[in-house]
């Protein structure tokens, strides 16, 4: 046999050893690349409108005092200081379906349980040192979500000086309604956003009256974190947070997008 003859009757065998591996139910199937776990995780999705496609989430990141008023009400300087963040676990999402009312628990620990509606962007791209011209050309789309709050345990921990995630990164602290792709609702540089509870209006606002931009939100966190596809971000709130109680229903809008509700339960 020369050698052209041996070498394809070696790749033909090649082949046949990687075509085994790839084929289910054979010894060559067991083997797989990396560890093995002892379970699986489930990850958070949230549905994309008009389509059967998901957005997987990475991280959930949280702009704080973003509004004058609301910087004001919370003894704060509105001035414009560099922002600051913080986060929430990606399992803190409560998803929204549209035309529903969802049922939202009321959570342990809390006496003084607060609503704050917010824009949410979410990222299809990302990276680090992002210029705030180019910060927008990284969202997918856009959502209503509520940053959900146990204003007393974060006064609490505040007052200790001690981070005061148990006041915002818990269970169903986030709920969120379906993304909306840029091409189908644009960017939202100015809009109303609007929150009742129990038909009577607690915030309301427009969305240019944030104190950092969207785009600025985003040039400031990847100056910080590395941004990737799948991160997505609260804007802000306007003032007039406040408490919920059992039976109230809480109506979130913002224009452009559907309405988001939760019933406290």
């Amino acid at each position: 046999m020369d050698k052209a003859s041996r070498r394809r009757v070696l790749e033909a065998a090649l082949g046949a050893v990687v075509g085994a591996q790839a084929l289910p139910g054979t010894a060559q199937a067991q083997v797989q690349a990396g560890p093995k776990v002892p379970f699986t995780v489930a990850q958070t999705l949230l549905p994309i409108a008009a389509s059967d496609e998901s957005f997987p989430v990475r991280r959930i990141y949280c702009i704080g005092r973003n509004y004058a008023a609301h910087a004001r009400e919370m003894g704060s300087d509105p001035t414009r200081e560099p922002p600051f963040f913080f986060q929430k676990p990606t399992d803190a999402v409560q998803l929204v379906r549209v035309g529903t009312v969802a049922d939202h628990a009321y959570p342990t620990l809390t006496k003084n349980y607060h609503y704050e509606l917010e824009l949410v962007a979410a990222l299809k791209s990302g990276g680090r040192n992002i210029p705030r011209e180019r910060a927008l050309e990284h969202v997918y789309g856009y959502a209503i979500g509520l940053d959900m709050t146990r204003r007393d345990l974060q006064r609490g921990m505040g007052d200790q000086k001690k981070p005061w995630e148990i006041g915002k990164s818990f269970d169903n602290s986030a709920p969120i309604g379906p993304i909306h792709p840029v091409e189908t609702v644009g960017h939202f540089e100015k809009g109303r956003i609007q929150l009742q509870v129990n038909g009577q209006v607690k915030q309301e606002a427009d969305l240019s009256y944030m104190i950092w931009s969207v785009a600025e939100q985003i040039a400031n966190l990847s100056d910080a974190f590395e941004l990737k596809a799948g991160d997505i971000i609260f804007s802000g709130t306007p003032e007039n947070v406040g408490p919920v109680v059992k039976g109230d229903v809480l109506l979130g809008k913002i224009d452009n997008l559907p309405e988001l509700s939760i019933r406290i339960v």
